[in-house]
């Protein structure tokens, strides 16, 4: 992260974020919200990290950021499933 010019005291929120996100979303515990950050964190990422389209390898990794991110979107859009702590509340 320091190479890229972002500060390495990021790195203990990013790994809660990565992390605990994806426990969340795996438990099916706040799933839109979720989703939304960890969507919101994810373009943030290639945008810093995978910008030099020139390097194929970049483009790529920049290709898949925004795969995931569309697979978010959607857990945004439906929610968790039938089985979720989400509709365990109801």
């Amino acid at each position: 992260m320091n190479a890229m010019g972002v500060p390495g005291e990021l790195l203990p929120v990013v790994i809660l974020l990565e992390l605990g996100g994806g426990l969340a979303i795996i438990l099916g515990w706040k799933t839109r919200w979720i989703s939304i950050a960890l969507a919101l964190f994810t373009v943030i990422a290639a945008a810093l990290f995978h910008h030099d389209f020139a390097d194929h390898m970049q483009l790529i990794q920049f290709q898949k950021n925004m795969a995931i991110v569309g697979g978010l979107i959607l857990l945004a859009v439906y929610g968790a499933g039938a089985y979720s702590l989400d509709r365990q509340q109801r």
